[in-house]
């Protein structure tokens, strides 16, 4: 299953994720439950259900209201708006993952790792480095 391996994939980046921020749609729930079994340690999850449907500057206000203490987020939600979050805060992009991601786009299972500097009040568009992407079947 997608859902499964793209956790598996998600673990190998080594990123420790303190918090999942994850959508309350059903499906989402269900993918987000199979793909947190990858991983070594689990991160707190907190069920938001304003990523439902959400629109990118909707999401930049979740992130937004992230305590200052946490320091990595894994935000598990639904296109359009994950992908135009991801496009929208991705100032600049590593080697080719901006390429694939727009070649792709956000199919089931797919991930885009993004790294800013500062506190979480301070996302907005532009802030961030797209290093990395991952969709199934890639």
């Amino acid at each position: 299953m997608d859902a499964a391996f793209a956790g598996r994939k998600l673990a190998d980046t080594g990123i420790p994720f303190d918090l999942a921020l994850c959508s309350t749609a059903t499906r989402t729930r269900e993918t987000w439950k199979l793909a947190v079994h990858e991983f070594e340690h689990r991160p707190k999850t907190v069920y938001e259900e304003r990523i439902y449907e959400a629109s990118p500057g909707e999401l930049i206000t979740v992130l937004n209201e992230t305590p200052d203490d946490v320091r990595n987020v894994l935000l598990v939600g639904h296109n359009p708006g994950i992908h135009g979050l991801a496009d929208v805060l991705a100032g600049s992009a590593e080697g080719d993952a901006r390429d694939r991601m727009v070649r792709r786009g956000f199919p089931a299972a797919a991930f885009a790792v993004l790294t800013f500097t500062g506190d979480w009040k301070s996302v907005e568009p532009g802030v961030a480095t797209l290093v990395d992407y991952w969709a199934p079947t890639e």
